[in-house]
């Protein structure tokens, strides 16, 4: 696997050093200097190959960590090591740098040894580490305590540690959704789906159980079978469910109690982290539409209009809305007029910018643009790219909605009404295209 860890500084100067395999010399260590971080020529490539040994490396700031290796070895798998153990020591210090690294660099050869055993990465989550080594070097540990780190690395729990205390109780929930479409220019969905994510951030003491219901009823479609639908496409009291194609969830959560009850249950980790992440492509609520009208007037003259309506609820408020409208490659000038926001014409973009800061549910807007053009030989059509759109809104174009959110704590005395809880819907353009 990785046959040696190096941590340079800007000056290609070894901070820290740590060969596993006999196969690599101290000759690799000034061929990375020498090659990579003293090269002429940028180096776009994050591996480098260099008498036959891979140098696989990333940058944080002045700091360059290389992993070096002669074997054929799994490259994303090494980089996901490089990137963990740069979150293990900002956790630790905090920001990654030359000052930090010469402070801490007893905690650092600490943690390689915990982490890479003979260049075979190992457990490398943060909360679990946190228990057997501190600032100050590992510390002896009573029976109990022993205990509880082989509990940790080997059982269930092993991304939250015990005896975690908080003055206030606080979960943080965000149901963020990027929302993709490529509309005709009459209005028919060509293709639609959205991505969601759950973050959570979660503030709470002890060992909670929490509990998290979505919607009345979800059905989850895989490879043609549908799972958690019991009910048929609607619910008891007549609502659509939401139908999620796939989803990935953290490793916290409970996946039978998903199947069988309908709800998701987890044993939070400490902070902030990813719960949940899906996709749907059925009943997308579109948050705006677009009709673009283009009509070319003679060669040199061009007359654009685009009707702006949103689809939300009126009491709702869409924010950072812009339009982006191409114009040909041969455009002298633009005269614009729009009824809302503010437009300009950015000639380094070939497109009209069109910006309103805020624009409420059910409302219609226009922008009108005459474009004059520049002559030009060639009989090449313009091809007319789509008008795209960047936005948030303040609700989950999916459906997605949150019943209920439980928290359950029976070793500590503090039960669900004391823990203040909050939940946010946002929903965002990812690649939101009409066709002109």
């Amino acid at each position: 696997m990785i046959g040696g860890l190096f941590m340079y500084n800007h000056k290609g100067e070894v901070l820290i050093s740590r060969v596993y395999r006999d196969d690599i010399g101290r000759n690799a260590v000034d061929a990375f200097r020498v090659n990579v971080i003293h090269a002429r020529q940028q180096v776009r490539s994050p591996v480098t190959n260099i008498a036959r040994t891979s140098f696989f490396h990333i940058r944080r700031a002045n700091i360059w960590l290389a992993a070096v290796t002669k074997q054929n070895v799994n490259g994303a798998m090494v980089f996901e090591f490089l990137i963990r153990f740069t979150q293990v020591m900002q956790s630790y210090f905090g920001k990654i740098n030359e000052e930090n690294i010469k402070n801490n660099f007893v905690l650092i050869y600490e943690l390689l040894d915990e982490i890479l055993d003979f260049g075979y990465p190992q457990n490398c989550d943060t909360g679990v580490l946190k228990t057997f080594i501190t600032q100050t070097g590992v510390k002896s540990q009573s029976k109990e305590e022993q205990m509880q780190i082989t509990s940790q690395v080997t059982g269930q729990i092993g991304w939250r540690r015990e005896g975690i205390k908080y003055r206030r109780n606080e979960l943080f929930l965000d149901v963020l959704e990027y929302v993709n479409l490529l509309m005709s220019p009459q209005g028919q969905v060509l293709s639609a789906h959205v991505a969601g994510r759950i973050l959570m951030k979660s503030y709470l003491s002890g060992m909670p159980e929490c509990k998290f219901g979505i919607n009345d009823k979800i059905v989850m479609e895989s490879k043609g079978t549908k799972i958690l639908d019991d009910t048929g496409s609607r619910t008891a009291s007549g609502k659509p469910v939401v139908v999620i194609d796939d989803c990935q969830f953290h490793q916290c959560v409970k996946l039978s109690k998903f199947e069988t009850e309908h709800s998701i249950s987890f044993i939070p980790p400490d902070g902030e982290f990813e719960l949940m992440r899906y996709r749907t492509t059925k009943d997308i609520s579109l948050p705006f539409r677009i009709i673009p009208l283009v009509r070319e007037v003679g060669r040199t003259r061009m007359e654009v209009k685009a009707v702006l309506k949103s689809n939300f609820k009126p009491s709702l408020l869409g924010q950072k809305i812009e339009v982006k409208i191409p114009t040909p490659l041969n455009t002298a000038g633009v005269q614009l007029l729009c009824l809302k926001g503010k437009a300009k014409y950015k000639a380094s973009d070939n497109a009209i910018v069109w910006k309103i800061k805020r624009m409420a549910g059910m409302k219609e807007t226009q922008l009108s643009a005459e474009i004059d053009l520049l002559e030009t030989d060639t009989k090449k059509k313009w091809t007319r790219p789509p008008i795209s759109m960047n936005f948030e809104v303040p609700f989950a174009p999916s459906g997605f909605k949150v019943r209920y959110l439980k928290v359950f704590e029976p070793k500590l005395n503090y039960s669900d009404h004391d823990v203040v809880k909050w939940v946010r819907y946002i929903g965002r353009s990812g690649l939101y295209e009409t066709r002109c």
